[in-house]
């Protein structure tokens, strides 16, 4: 029953995505205040900046829960792989975007590529490698190339490199293993065959249901 109130809501990020996010969501008519932590100039002039960033996890839930924000939305991965979702779920409280164990998919290759090859779900085939001596023995005695060398974690989209040559490849590895370019996102690396072909983004929204 009865027209729904007005309601309160808070996008989280700083990017080109964010803006977008703000500039739709300020055009619904059943939003009556809109934040975004921390934005940037362009989500200004439709939100209210908060100076929190992404990464902030306990400042993001505790401006929620204080505000009394009824729906949050998340766009970072970072943010996603922190447990944003679950811990605002906990309190009782909405957020649009996956759980971190769902997160995970993104936050670290090597699980996505594992669930992948344990539910049959076609990929490039892979080696997972946590040590530098073991990847460049495997480089040495059986890669062919071109391949693609992955940093495991989140690396914004620094992480990835498809290698011509086994000197490209080394360079990479070290890269990730031994000089720590990449912190822990690069402590973990894949290996993956090389596939030529069109890339595509697909975003699919779901409730688990429709």
């Amino acid at each position: 029953g009865g027209p729904e109130r007005a309601m309160q809501v808070l996008v989280v990020g700083s990017g080109g995505r964010e803006h977008a996010l703000c500039w739709k969501i300020a055009q619904s008519p059943l939003v009556s205040k809109l934040y975004v932590a921390p934005g940037n100039a362009g989500c200004a002039a439709v939100a209210e900046r908060v100076a929190i960033q992404p990464t902030q996890i306990d400042a993001l839930t505790d401006f929620v829960h204080s505000r009394r924000i009824d729906l949050t939305v998340v766009g970072p991965e970072a943010t996603l792989v922190g447990g944003l979702v679950d811990r605002l779920t906990k309190l009782g409280l909405k957020a649009f975007g996956p759980t971190k164990e769902a997160a995970k998919l993104e936050g670290s290759k090597s699980y996505a590529k594992a669930l992948a090859r344990t539910h049959n779900i076609p990929s490039p085939d892979f080696r997972v490698f946590q040590s530098l001596p073991t990847a460049l023995n495997y480089l040495e005695r059986g890669a062919h190339f071109p391949l693609v060398v992955k940093a495991d974690g989140l690396a914004a989209g620094k992480g990835v490199r498809v290698c011509q040559s086994a000197e490209e490849a080394r360079e990479h590895l070290r890269d990730c293993l031994e000089r720590g370019r990449f912190g822990e996102a690069g402590e973990r690396v894949v290996i993956e065959d090389f596939v030529k072909g069109t890339e595509a983004s697909v975003l699919v929204l779901t409730c688990g249901k429709t």
